[in-house]
């Protein structure tokens, strides 16, 4: 749980019971996101600042425990993977087909609404039975855990339009940017180029699938494109988005992926004029959580990008070695042996 900026705790809660159309699930793994940290970090992400204790964690897969009344879905001992949004599903947004931009939608472990969403890093958690997905044949919990963060990255890369074919540059090889490097190469990308400030994290990058690795504060560096057809902001920083906005071809696009820090953000809007880049927006997912589950049974390099597996009872520990990109790529709890 989470109380406030620098204040992580392990606590101990009841046992949920699941309601009705509920099902209850022991978790095994958690992945730490880059809002978890930010939630430890800083007390907030973004615009979404703490204001209650409040429990972490989205990227979340287990096996099913049971069902309350009138549910139904996987069988009890069955690894699931655990969709974290549940749309209200009459806004506008969800009426037009994107509920991940609803108005009034819930996920697991998040401060934008308050009460706030309790998450998912507890050993058993209570969720929607139709957010319960059942994992395809060769798919292990471990792996199945990226399924969030590469859904995020699949549906920035379709927001990107086609690439097939085409030159994606990412910018930011933290794990959301190097699981874009595998949605982009996954739609048929013809080379990706990748920067990052850290070295560590551009050799995750490479076991991504990308191409090319370039030093971002080095515009000289051998591999710099001097044009790309498609960019996707993925490190969170108005640097990043600049770099975007001046290497992308004219009419290009450009892809705002990662959230950049709360108020107003200067970025370079006379090129978006007179080159007539389209500048997009991508923010969580839909129905890219059933893709992500299909694309990670059949990639065994995925395993490459997790780092560590740490158990729940070490979780500052776990959120210190995620926050050290020299260090980690991404990280898991294990609640295997929650206290």
């Amino acid at each position: 749980m989470i109380h406030g900026q620098g204040d992580l705790r392990v606590a101990q809660l009841p046992v949920p019971e699941p309601g009705p159309g509920q099902a209850l699930v022991a978790v095994r793994y958690g992945g730490v996101c880059g809002s978890d940290l930010h939630y430890w970090r800083h007390g907030g992400v973004g615009d979404f600042r703490l204001r209650e204790p409040m429990v972490l964690g989205h990227e979340v897969v287990g096996t099913v425990v049971g069902y309350g009344a009138g549910a139904s879905g996987p069988a009890p001992g069955a690894a699931v993977a655990v969709h974290p949004a549940t749309p209200c599903g009459v806004c506008p947004e969800c009426a037009d087909g994107r509920r991940n931009v609803c108005r009034d939608t819930r996920y697991l472990g998040s401060a934008a609404r308050f009460p706030h969403v309790q998450g998912g890093f507890a050993a058993q958690v209570v969720v929607p039975c139709d957010q319960v997905r059942a994992l395809p044949d060769g798919l292990g919990l471990r792996r199945a855990a990226l399924a969030e963060p590469l859904s995020v990255a699949l549906h920035a890369v379709g927001r990107a339009g086609e690439v097939a074919g085409r030159h994606v540059l990412v910018t930011g090889a933290g794990p959301i940017g190097c699981l874009v490097v595998a949605a982009a190469k996954a739609a048929g990308a013809a080379r990706v180029t990748v920067t990052d400030l850290l070295p560590e994290a551009l050799e995750y990058a490479r076991i991504a699938g990308a191409g090319t690795l370039v030093r971002a504060d080095d515009p000289d560096a051998p591999g710099w494109p001097s044009e790309v057809d498609v960019a996707i902001e993925a490190s969170g920083v108005a640097a990043g988005l600049d770099t975007c906005l001046r290497r992308v071809r004219r009419g290009g696009v450009v892809v705002q992926l990662g959230m950049l820090p709360a108020g107003h953000s200067a970025f370079a809007g006379n090129l978006v004029v007179s080159r007539e880049i389209e500048l997009r927006g991508a923010f969580r997912f839909d129905g890219e959580f059933d893709q992500a589950l299909v694309v990670l049974a059949g990639e065994a390099a995925f395993d490459g990008l997790i780092s560590a597996v740490v158990s729940v009872r070490e979780a500052e520990s776990a959120f210190a070695l995620a926050a050290d990109r020299s260090r980690s790529c991404k990280v898991l709890l294990d609640f295997a042996l929650a206290p």
